[in-house]
């Protein structure tokens, strides 16, 4: 006996543009509100850094992406620049890629030269320097920490050629999420995975997470972590009044 019921439709495959129009139904009718649609926000990553008594921690996520696509899962986003000094870097990964590469040869050069181990401010000098002529074409955002013979040291270096020193820092796109756990809980280092549940270019897991420890023994290199922090619930609203 034959059942009435309809076949499986084919789905259709390609994209699909069924909410074209009401997009552009609701666009118009926030232009004529004075209003504009929201942009879609394009996200990068997030690099961390904090100085403690023994030395400086530097952490970032290992997820490159290109606008709204992940490039790659496994982009290391800490820099060599020399064996006591570390850097990390936001933005466009090849810029700062070959930013701290050149900066790490030129320290080479300098320690050759004078004979002595680079200080940390030195290299930030040069990198701002560098930065600043570029007038932030360069699209790098760095974080530089190391210790040298006069202590710990944590800066951080925007595209255009300004530079911050404080005892903690974050950068990229979830660092008004990181630098809001750092300010509540600095003697608690939860903000370099904390980022990750407010961004989502950066990974949710500390598993893609990478930190190095910088001490005047030598810098470590610590395993990647696998544990995953619960998402908080949000109780409260946010109500934005024009």
């Amino acid at each position: 006996m034959l059942h009435n019921s309809r076949p499986p439709q084919p789905q259709s495959a390609g994209f699909s543009f069924e909410n074209t129009r009401r997009n552009a139904v609701l666009e118009g009718n926030l232009s004529e509100l004075g209003y504009s649609s929201p942009k879609a926000r394009k996200t990068g990553t997030t690099i961390a850094g904090i100085v403690f008594k023994d030395g400086v921690i530097l952490g970032a996520d290992t997820r490159a992406t290109d606008d709204m696509v992940v490039a790659d899962k496994n982009c290391m986003k800490i820099h060599y620049i020399a064996p006591n000094i570390y850097c990390c870097g936001a933005g466009v990964a090849a810029d700062a890629e070959v930013t701290t590469q050149m900066m790490s040869s030129n320290v080479e050069l300098h320690s050759l030269s004078t004979g002595r181990p680079p200080l940390v401010v030195m290299v930030t000098r040069q990198l701002k320097q560098m930065l600043f002529r570029y007038q932030g074409h360069i699209g790098s955002s760095l974080i530089v920490g190391g210790v040298d013979v006069t202590g710990a040291h944590l800066y951080s270096v925007y595209p255009h050629g300004s530079y911050d020193k404080l005892p903690f820092l974050t950068m990229g796109s979830g660092a008004g999420a990181a630098i809001s756990i750092f300010e509540d809980r600095y003697q608690n280092m939860h903000a370099i995975v904390q980022h990750s549940h407010y961004d989502n270019s950066t990974p949710e897991s500390v598993e893609y997470a990478c930190i190095i420890v910088l001490t005047p023994a030598c810098p470590e290199l610590l395993p990647r972590a696998t544990t995953e922090l619960p998402r908080v619930t949000k109780l409260l609203c946010y109500i934005t009044r024009v």
